[in-house]
């Protein structure tokens, strides 16, 4: 060893301890390619460990890797030189030296020399963007595509610099968009991203980042595979024509981060991913997952008994009283991923084989579509194959007794769970993990109990029924003659209360006050609080209070009507056009300051001399010294709130219309104008049966989507009970409050004035609470507003809301389109 690198070893330890040491632990990687060289790499492991003593540390650590990598010192010694020109890029040079022995194995000379040299550009242009770029694992930045495929990555990436958009910002989102949508979609997603970087900086930081609602917009439009929001509702209908089933369709939970799509269900509806991989599959899945539900994979009765078999005499529910699946597994312990599976196959047998019976050539195409799809790696391989063995085993009558008892009429769940036992203690199949097990599956086969359900009923309205030659109907396709208030009952499983105790006297709008009633059965369970959410209730005969009077409960609808949904939207398709037309003139123009903010338009002069004050004074404040200039928001919330009581199953005079198809027809078009304009909004119901038994019904939440299952839900609406008014309203202003807005609007939905069974026949009693419950709103800053059919309602609204906070319409066919535009003029005006 010369006395020069002996100096510089010394210099090193000198200097630090752990530089001396492992400069001399590396020092024998080099020593073979004589002094020269071992002295030139230790002037360049100094330079680097005084620069920055992380950079010096990798450095030092990567040199035996790194010289066997490259046979040599050459060219990883000169470009290790390079990050010293920068100040700042140590980040950069401890990721270079991580990685560079990897790519140069992987993708040769060429490929390395290409790698190091992308990099090196960004380091005279922007050290933090080198930094991202060579921390950035080798194998996902080059991906699939080799040293082109790296080359057409981050072409774009050098436009977008003189937008001042970071290399880290821009990888972020292009290998997530390359990996969905290839590197053509790259390109077209940069380009478009340029224009919307252009537009602004955050708006387009948040693109390039996929954290924006148009960038992943966007993604789905151009996502190789077959797109399913244009063909949902004709998928919905076919399904409907052979197993009869009305069900919403909702939006699955599959995302743009890959994975196989799948479409599910809970029970009461399928959740539909965005994309699935072609036309075929998409039709397999929908008729699969609609033969599991017609042929009683989550049927209640099912469901318990195969609980049973495990000792369970209940099956455990969840808060929203779904049945959830995981104890039927737990007991596999780590191998529980291997038995559901097993358990899948059996009852994907069973009910394949049943559907079959109905759909003569479903096992033919689901055959077909297996071959035709690519087999899977690793364990899910031998699942995939064992599924389709079976398949074609059932063509072809060769499945052993055990399985073959599951093709069967007379099989169940049960007989698919005790076939899957005695298969699961004999199998060879393989364990897996819960990320393989996604590939398992046939094309339109997926998990059955990846989600909790709720049990399903025979008598269920959307169960199938069969047709005369036995074969599956389009049952509930004929919209019935005339449709029954509902009873409790059906609806509300605490209460049994026989039809004809609980009929108003109807004839026509405005009459909502019940006949006294002899009611049988009585109130047990309640959601919420014990006993429900009590409410005070003003007695004007004794001009007080009674304290904790009235009781709300909040129950769940169970009707659901998507077909007459479709029907309505249909037929005032002509007027929602309009609408929504008019509603661009109600979205926000004016463009307002947002102040003290990092990033922004122009400076923020307030804030910055304050910022400048404090950094005088020692402090360190934050540079929150910019103004933003965006849209000014009303800032308006309404909660919409129907009354759902007897008297709206009533015809209208002797125009044969009943108002519930008009107060149906109001309320999708109401939530289709608030989705538009985009103010948070809430629909509910209400009904009553005495003041203990006052039911509020959510249909849309102010959390929750206006989606297929709460139009569903309006679709299915109907009448019950009568009409404690008062009570609906204290609660719906309780959640009201929990709303951020400024400023919140009450709209209240009648045909009649509030009545009940227990109000004494004194028409006032309940008309003087509620005038009180809608004094409680205005004080709370809640405007109260109600919209009546009632045609006597000028003698007693008045009293209640005050004038100008009423309305009386006076032709029930102008509901559907005059509710949107009343609620557009009061937001249109301070509340």
């Amino acid at each position: 060893m010369s006395a020069a690198t002996e100096d510089i070893l010394d210099h090193l330890a000198a200097i630090s301890f752990v530089a001396g040491r492992d400069a001399r632990a590396a020092l024998p990687a080099v020593t073979s390619l004589g002094e020269t060289a071992a002295l030139r790499y230790l002037e360049t492991g100094r330079d680097l460990f005084f620069y920055d003593r992380e950079a010096g540390k990798a450095f030092f650590h990567a040199t035996a890797d790194l010289t066997q990598a490259f046979g040599g010192l050459d060219p990883w010694l000169d470009q290790a030189r390079h990050f010293l020109s920068q100040r700042g890029t140590f980040r950069a040079a401890v990721g270079f030296f991580e990685q560079a022995g990897v790519v140069r194995r992987s993708w040769g000379a060429d490929g390395e020399a290409l790698w190091f040299d992308l990099g090196a550009t960004w380091i005279d242009r922007h050290v933090d963007s080198a930094a991202s770029y060579f921390r950035v694992p080798a194998a996902i930045l080059f991906g699939n595509a080799g040293t082109e495929g790296l080359r057409a990555l981050l072409a774009p990436a050098d436009t977008l610099a003189r937008g001042r958009l970071g290399l880290g910002t821009y990888l972020e989102g292009a290998i997530q968009v390359r990996g969905i949508c290839g590197l053509d979609g790259v390109a077209e997603w940069a380009q478009r991203g340029a224009d919307v970087l252009a537009a602004g900086r955050v708006r387009g930081e948040a693109w390039f980042r996929l954290e924006s609602d148009e960038a992943r917009g966007f993604l789905l439009e151009v996502l190789p595979g077959f797109h399913m929001g244009a063909h949902k509702r004709l998928f919905g209908w076919l399904l409907q024509a052979w197993t009869g089933l009305h069900l919403p369709l909702e939006e699955g939970s599959w995302s743009l981060e890959g994975g196989r799509s799948f479409l599910e269900t809970d029970g009461r509806s399928l959740f539909v991913p965005a994309v699935m991989p072609d036309r075929e599959e998409a039709l397999l899945a929908f008729y699969h997952t609609g033969a599991h539900l017609a042929f009683d994979s989550y049927e209640q009765d099912a469901i318990r008994a195969l609980f049973a078999e495990i000792g369970m005499a209940h099956p455990p529910l969840d808060p929203d009283q779904r049945i959830t699946w995981r104890p039927l597994f737990a007991r596999f312990g780590e191998d529980m991923i291997r038995f559901q599976l097993i358990f899948d196959l059996c009852e994907d047998l069973r009910v394949d084989a049943a559907l079959e019976r109905e759909m003569p050539g479903y096992l033919a195409r689901v055959v077909r579509a297996a071959r035709g799809h690519h087999l899977p790696e690793g364990p899910a391989r031998y699942y995939f194959e064992e599924a389709l063995r079976l398949l074609e085993d059932a063509r072809a009558g060769r499945l052993s007794a055990g399985l073959a008892a599951l093709t069967t009429p007379q099989a169940s769940i049960v007989d698919a769970f005790r076939a899957a036992l005695t298969w699961y203690a004999n199998t060879d199949l393989p364990p897996l993990t819960l990320a393989e097990r996604a590939s398992a599956y046939l094309p339109g086969h997926s998990p059955n109990a990846a989600r909790p359900v709720y049990p399903r009923r025979k008598h269920d309205s959307d169960a199938p029924e069969m047709d005369g030659g036995g074969g599956l109907g389009a049952a509930g396709h004929e919209e019935k003659p005339r449709e029954s208030p509902q009873q409790a009952e059906g609806n509300d499983p605490d209460m049994d209360i026989p039809p004809e105790d609980i009929q108003g006297t109807g004839g026509r709008v405005g009459v909502g006050i019940p006949m006294p009633a002899k009611v049988t059965g009585h109130g047990r369970g309640v959601k919420g609080p014990r006993g429900g959410w009590a409410y005070r209730e003003w007695d004007y005969r004794h001009q007080s209070y009674k304290e904790d009077w009235a009781r709300v409960h909040e129950r769940s609808l169970r009707e659901y009507d998507e077909a007459k949904a479709m029907e309505i939207t249909t037929a005032y398709d002509g007027t929602l056009r309009r609408l929504k037309q008019a509603l661009q003139a109600q979205k926000p123009t004016r463009m307002a300051p947002r102040r003290r903010q990092y990033e922004g338009d122009e400076p923020d002069l307030e804030a910055a001399v304050q910022f400048m004050v404090e950094r005088r004074a020692g402090r360190s404040p934050k540079a929150s010294i910019y103004q933003q200039r965006r849209p000014q928001q009303r800032d308006t919330a309404v909660l919409l709130l129907a009354d759902l009581s007897t008297s709206i199953m009533a015809e209208a005079g002797d125009s044969g219309v009943r108002v519930v198809d008009r107060l149906r027809a109001a309320m999708l078009l109401f939530g289709e104008a608030l989705v538009e304009v985009g103010d948070p909004f809430a629909l509910y119901g209400f009904a009553s049966k005495y003041h203990d038994e006052v039911l509020l019904y959510p249909i849309k939440r102010f959390a929750d989507r206006f989606d297929m299952r709460a139009r569903a839900l309006l679709g299915g609406l109907s009448g019950r009970l009568a009409t404690r008014m008062g009570a609906a309203i204290r609660h719906s202003s309780r959640l009201m409050l929990r709303s951020p807005a400024r400023r919140r609007l009450l709209l209240i939905l009648s045909d009649g004035r509030p009545a009940d069974y227990d109000d004494g026949g004194d028409p006032r009693y309940l008309q003087e609470d509620t005038r009180m419950a809608v004094k409680e709103a205005q004080d709370l800053g809640i405007h109260a507003f109600c919209i009546s059919l009632d045609p006597r309602g000028g003698e007693y609204l008045p009293l209640v809301f005050g004038p100008g906070h009423y309305l009386v319409l006076p032709h029930l066919d102008s509901l559907p389109v005059r509710l949107p535009e009343i609620y557009l003029r009061l937001r249109g005006h301070s509340v």
